[in-house]
């Protein structure tokens, strides 16, 4: 089978890496295996589409190469899996205005992103933003495919990411209205493990970690529930909750929104209490100048929360 070629605009970018990388246009067209007339009009061509004509690649001291603003944007958003690198990403990328590329956990995005989007319209920051699990948003931070990422904890290996965490979090016991959890303990302050014997149950999916940890807690104490469901988010589980009129152990988020008012919720008391953070993650090497900025608000809205 003849080798893909390269979509037209991934020709003009590969002639782009490799000027900047070889520091002259005689060195990537050598680089290339190309006549020097080709890398120029690569790079001609790609500064019409993403900028206007505007320059991405100037001559510095000793007419060595160096990268414009625009130019250095683009460069280093192009350390990234090529086939996800269309012309509407090279475009952000090289725009004069700044953009913040944003992951976000599903279940913090109804609590985060109303607040995230009003500071970036503040400052004319456009948003783009986007959802996963924690394994592909870590896998966007590291191939610099998104600029910041909020998450939960825990969180898959991370080689090459900056984080923060911005918030720790219990766990606690949710019930669905009339549900035997609510008849029976409703007036009790805290709830231990062994206080969900035999009740129906959500839990998480078993590959997510919080399913991990709740047939981690079972087994220790020797409780058996009647499992009657499994969720990835908390955008299922009160439905769960109250479709079954069953039980949950999830941790607690009112930090950063509230519980719906009919879930009933308890503290939950184990011997070795577990936690979970909300975690802001970035490719290291810094944060850019809007990420900073959607930062530092969101920091201040969670102190606030605590």
């Amino acid at each position: 089978m003849p080798p893909r070629k390269l979509l037209r605009h991934l020709v003009w970018l590969e002639s782009f890496t490799a000027a900047v990388e070889a520091g002259s246009i005689d060195a990537a067209a050598e680089h290339l295996g190309v006549a020097r007339s080709v890398v120029s009009e690569h790079i001609r061509a790609l500064e019409e589409a993403l900028a206007d004509g505007a320059v991405l690649l100037e001559r510095g001291p000793g007419r060595r190469l160096q990268l414009s603003a625009r130019g250095e944007r683009l460069y280093a958003g192009t350390q990234t899996p090529l086939h996800q690198l269309d012309m509407k990403r090279l475009v952000d990328l090289a725009r004069v205005e700044p953009t913040l590329r944003l992951g976000l956990n599903p279940t913090l995005s109804m609590s985060l992103l109303g607040g995230i989007a009003q500071d970036a319209a503040a400052t004319d920051l456009k948003l783009v933003v986007g959802f996963g699990g924690s394994h592909e948003l870590v896998r966007q931070v590291q191939t610099r495919q998104q600029d910041l990422v909020l998450d939960f904890t825990p969180l898959p290996p991370h080689d090459g990411v900056d984080s923060e965490s911005l918030l720790r979090m219990s766990f606690v016991v949710l019930a669905g209205p009339d549900s035997a959890l609510v008849r029976e303990q409703a007036s009790r302050r805290a709830l231990d493990v062994k206080d969900l014997q035999g009740q129906r149950f959500v839990d998480w999916l078993r590959d997510d970690p919080y399913g991990g940890a709740n047939s981690a807690r079972f087994s220790a104490q020797g409780v058996k529930v009647d499992e009657v469901g499994r969720v990835e988010s908390f955008l299922h589980l009160y439905e769960l909750l109250r479709a079954y009129r069953a039980c949950a152990i999830a941790p607690d988020v009112r930090p950063t929104q509230p519980f719906p008012s009919d879930i009933h919720v308890w503290p939950l008391r184990e011997a070795e209490p577990q936690v979970v953070e909300v975690v802001a993650l970035w490719p290291s090497g810094g944060l850019s100048p809007g990420a900073h900025a959607v930062l530092d608000g969101l920091r201040r809205r969670l102190r606030k929360r605590r």
